[in-house]
């Protein structure tokens, strides 16, 4: 079966956040707050989306399988592979030799990985299948 999603990965070594513009105010989603209520500081997304550096990796999506999920073609993945697999969290996978993003599910010693989108199969993890969690996503940066 053809993986409904690709992924392409970035280091976050070569790539840089470091001070970029932060507004201290709680940007209002209602009625807009008062002018002289802004504050302005610096923001590390570094320091904000990273809790380890050295195994953390940022990988482009392409595909449509997790959309009830909040992920989107073209969605910028923050993945951490020093944190511990677990039910329900949102995997990177080596399957069959591509990577993929599904939710894990693990129950009574089997696994599946769930997609977030009706139109995709649940995929069942067996003896015969090439499988790898490569890591877990941690956070979703969107364009606009």
């Amino acid at each position: 079966m053809k993986n409904p999603n690709s992924i392409t990965f970035f280091s976050p070594k070569n790539m840089s956040t470091e001070g970029a513009i932060f507004f201290d105010i709680g940007i209002s989603a209602g009625f807009p707050s008062p002018a002289d209520d802004f504050r302005e500081k610096r923001i590390s997304l570094d320091e904000e989306l990273i809790r380890n550096k050295e195994a953390t990796f940022f990988a482009k999506v392409s595909g449509q399988s997790m959309i009830n999920a909040g992920i989107d073609d073209n969605d910028l993945l923050v993945i951490d592979r020093s944190i511990t697999p677990e039910n329900n969290k949102i995997a990177v996978c080596f399957l069959d030799g591509e990577f993929t993003v599904k939710r894990l599910k693990v129950e009574n010693k089997r696994v599946w990985l769930q997609p977030e989108n009706p139109n995709y199969p649940v995929i069942e993890i067996t003896e015969d299948t090439n499988f790898i969690i490569w890591g877990i996503v941690t956070n979703v940066i969107k364009k606009v």
